[in-house]
C-alpha cells in the first residue's frame, strides 16, 4: 500500500490488517484467532483508526506510552539523531547515551550512578540477574508467582504466571506469593498482617533454600500484569531487612511501574526502600524507541572496574533509542507530567472508581496510584467469585466499541492511560467503563 492506493476508511483498516496476519507471527497468540484491530495514529492519549474511530486510550499500548502518543519533542530528537548518527556499537562511546544514562540517573535512588542500556525489560531483567549472581557468587533467585519479567530465558522463568510454565529452561528460580489482601494466602486481614506474614513466608523460603544459596530477590515494585499489587507500606522495607541480612541482592522490576506511572518517577519511591539494582523499560522513552537498562548501585558497580562483564548487546545504548530517552525524561520533567500522573490518580481516577466500587455488585476491589490501576469484577461480591474471563473480554470489547480502549487480563479490567491524560479525558473514559457495568446483568444494585 502507497499513497496511491484508493483504499480508504474501514476498507483500509481491513486491508491493512489481513497483509499483517498474513505475514506477522504474533507473540501470545493463537494465529487464527488474533483480533482483527489495526491502529493507524494517535496523539496525547487518543488513538485513532482510517475508518475515523477514536478512542482514548486507557492502555498506554503495553502500558509503556507514558509520556502519549506523537509528544514533538520525542519525534524531533530521533530525527535529529537518524540525521547525526543512526547507529554505534557500545564500546565506543557516545554523547547520546551519557545523556540518556545522566538523565535516568537522575530519577534514580542516591548511590546508583551506573547504566547498562539494554533492548527491552527482559534482557534488563536477564542482566540483571546475571549481575547478582556475578556479585554473590550465589544461584538462586526469588520471585512472585504472581509476576511477570519478560520473555527471555531467565526472566520467564522469574516470571511467576501460566507464560513461565511451558518456558522454563532456566535454573535456580524459585517463587512465593507476595502480599495480596484482597486475596490473601495468609488469612490477614490487615495490610500490615498481610506484609508481615508475606515478610515471614519469604524469610523462611530462604531459609528452607539455603541463605547462601540465594543470589536475589527480584520483584516488582508494584506487580503489573499480575493485577496492579500496590504492596503494602511496610512490605518492601522488610524485605530490604531481609535482604541485607543475608548478604542478598534486591532487584526491583520497574519496568513497567517506573518512569511516571505510579504518580512518581519510580513506583520504589513510594516505600522508602533503596535496592541494589532497578530495571526498567517501557515509560522510560514511553517506547518510541525500543530501550530498558539496569541501574547499578555503586557497590555492584565497582566490582565490575577491573573485572570483566561477561554480557553485553550490539545495540546496548542505540543512540536513536537514547535520544527518545532523553527527550522523554527532559519533557516529563518540563511539563511537570509526574505531579500531573500522581493528580489523575487521587483526583480523578481513584474518586471515580471508588464511586463505581459503591454501585457496582459485580466490583470487588479497586487499586491503584497514579495512572496505574486495576478493577477487579466478581461474580459475588461475599465469596469473591471471579467473574469469567469471556465476560470480561466482552465488557472490555464494550468499552472499545464505546470509545474507551481498557487492558483485560483474567477478571481485571486494568486502567493504565498515558500520564498526560488530562482530566476531561479520564473523566470520559470512566463514565464509558461504568456505562458499560450499568449494561451488565447485575449492573446495578
Amino acid at each position: 500500500m502507497n499513497q496511491t492506493d484508493p483504499l480508504v476508511g474501514a476498507a483500509l483498516d481491513e486491508a491493512i490488517i489481513d497483509r499483517d496476519h498474513a505475514s506477522f507471527f504474533a507473540p501470545w497468540s493463537a494465529q487464527a484467532s488474533r483480533p482483527r484491530v489495526h491502529i493507524a495514529g494517535g496523539q496525547g492519549a487518543e488513538i485513532w483508526d482510517h475508518a475515523g474511530r477514536h478512542w482514548i486510550d486507557f492502555s498506554s499500548q503495553l502500558v509503556n506510552a507514558n509520556l502519549g502518543y506523537g509528544h514533538p519533542a520525542v519525534v524531533e530528537a530521533i530525527q535529529r539523531q537518524a540525521a547525526t548518527l543512526a547507529t554505534i556499537q557500545p564500546a565506543t562511546a557516545n554523547l547520546a547515551r551519557a545523556e540518556a544514562a545522566e538523565a535516568v540517573i537522575r530519577h534514580m535512588p542516591t548511590g546508583m550512578n551506573r547504566i547498562l542500556f539494554t533492548n527491552a525489560g527482559a534482557d534488563a531483567v536477564e542482566n540483571a540477574i546475571r549481575l547478582a549472581r556475578l556479585h554473590t557468587g550465589r544461584t538462586k533467585v526469588i520471585s512472585f508467582y504472581r509476576s511477570y519479567h519478560g520473555n527471555t530465558g531467565a526472566a520467564i522463568a522469574a516470571t511467576g504466571d501460566w507464560r513461565r510454565i511451558p518456558n522454563e529452561f532456566a535454573w535456580g528460580h524459585r517463587h512465593v506469593f507476595g502480599p495480596y489482601l484482597y486475596r490473601s494466602e495468609y488469612w490477614a486481614t490487615t495490610p500490615q498482617e498481610e506484609a508481615d506474614r508475606a515478610a515471614h513466608h519469604l524469610r523462611r523460603v530462604v531459609e528452607a533454600e539455603g541463605p547462601d544459596t540465594v543470589a536475589a530477590f527480584l520483584f516488582e515494585t508494584i506487580p503489573g500484569t499480575a493485577g496492579i499489587l500496590v504492596p503494602p507500606p511496610t512490605y518492601l522495607p522488610q524485605v530490604r531487612a531481609l535482604a541485607d541480612e543475608y548478604g542478598i541482592v534486591l532487584i526491583l522490576d520497574e519496568v513497567m511501574a517506573g518512569f511516571g506511572r505510579s504518580g512518581s518517577w519510580l513506583a520504589l519511591d513510594h516505600f522508602s526502600v533503596r535496592p541494589d539494582l532497578v530495571t526498567f523499560a517501557k515509560g522510560v522513552n514511553s517506547g518510541y524507541v525500543p530501550a530498558g537498562g539496569v541501574a547499578l548501585s555503586d557497590e555492584i558497580a565497582t566490582r565490575f572496574d577491573a573485572r570483566l562483564f561477561p554480557g553485553g548487546l550490539t545495540y546496548s545504548g542505540h543512540p536513536l533509542a537514547m535520544a527518545a530517552v532523553t527527550a522523554n525524561i527532559t519533557a516529563m520533567e518540563d511539563d511537570a507530567v509526574i505531579p500531573h500522573a500522581a493528580a489523575i490518580g487521587t483526583e480523578v481516577i481513584g474518586p471515580a472508581l471508588a464511586r463505581l466500587a459503591e454501585r457496582h455488585p459485580l466490583v470487588g476491589e479497586v487499586r491503584g496510584m497514579g495512572c496505574f490501576w486495576a478493577v477487579e469484577l466478581v461474580g459475588d461480591q461475599a465469596t469473591r467469585a471471579p467473574l469469567p474471563a469471556a465476560t470480561v473480554a466482552q465488557i472490555g470489547a464494550d468499552c472499545r466499541a464505546a470509545g474507551m480502549w481498557p487492558i483485560t487480563v483474567d477478571n481485571r479490567i486494568h486502567l493504565t492511560p498515558p500520564c498526560v491524560i488530562s482530566a476531561a479525558q479520564a473523566r470520559a473514559g470512566l463514565a464509558i467503563l461504568e456505562q458499560v457495568l450499568n449494561n451488565q446483568p447485575t449492573g446495578h444494585r
